[in-house]
């Protein structure tokens, strides 16, 4: 028999057993898993699981959903509150573009997937590689499922501070990567308002935004207002101080 890639036979990222995602759950004595299917596996991985599903009224039927496992990520807003103004990147979003975006050029906070690192060092790597900074401590703000229906990925959610001192080169992504990111410093009163007049539609965006303004470090009155033409950072790195070692904050 001819092995299968991704389940038996190791595929283009060398990856095995694929198919066995979730046979082995049982925290929830409502839900019995009975089977997974493999129906995709590019840089990402499509499923099919089977499972009976017990309803609030007793009855057991069974169901079918495609999840979809791209592994999970980080987001970061980063901010200086002495200015006023916070760090967001622009770039092309295929998926967005194709479901009515006018152009699929989105703003939004950096992110990344995690891939083999903890989320505090996956957003630090993402912040030097899409914004080039160096992010201050890390206040962790909250974990999301972003689209529970079909996608299994959670989003740690991260805020820190940065001034411009802390810039370490130009950003824009990792080229072989097929990134082309522009760096965008923006007021954090136009950023807020971006979001509400639509210039901002990403979600992790939108929400990290509001946290910003509702708990984060805009909540209290300091400076949120600044110029209203859009700057962007292209000035070369300054000369870093030494690091203070400082620990991350969580909230």
């Amino acid at each position: 028999m001819t092995g299968r890639p991704g389940i038996d036979t190791p595929d283009h990222r060398g990856r095995t057993g694929l198919d066995r995602a979730g046979r082995g759950l049982d925290r929830n004595p409502d839900v019995r898993i009975r089977d997974v299917e493999l129906t995709s596996q590019g840089w990402h991985v499509l499923r099919r699981t089977t499972f009976d599903y017990r309803r609030r009224d007793g009855r057991w039927e069974t169901q079918q959903r495609e999840t979809y496992d791209r592994g999970d990520g980080a987001v970061v807003l980063p901010y200086d509150t002495g200015r006023g103004r916070v760090l967001l990147t622009r770039q092309f979003r295929y998926p967005a573009y194709v479901n009515g975006h006018p152009d699929g050029m989105l703003v939004e906070a950096a992110a990344g997937l995690l891939d083999a690192e903890d989320p505090h060092t996956a957003i630090r790597r993402e912040s030097e590689e899409e914004l080039g900074v160096a992010l201050g401590p890390l206040t962790r703000v909250l974990d999301a499922y972003m689209s529970p229906g079909s996608v299994t990925e959670r989003l740690h959610f991260f805020a820190a501070p940065y001034t411009p001192s802390d810039r370490t080169g130009a950003g824009g992504g990792v080229e072989e990567e097929g990134e082309d990111i522009e760096v965008l410093e923006l007021p954090f009163a136009e950023a807020l308002a971006m979001t509400r007049d639509g210039r901002i539609t990403d979600g992790k965006t939108v929400l990290l935004l509001q946290w910003a303004a509702l708990d984060g470090p805009f909540a209290d009155g300091r400076p949120t207002t600044g110029p209203s033409v859009t700057e962007r950072w292209r000035r070369g790195p300054a000369p870093r101080p030494p690091s203070s070692g400082c620990a991350e904050a969580t909230r």
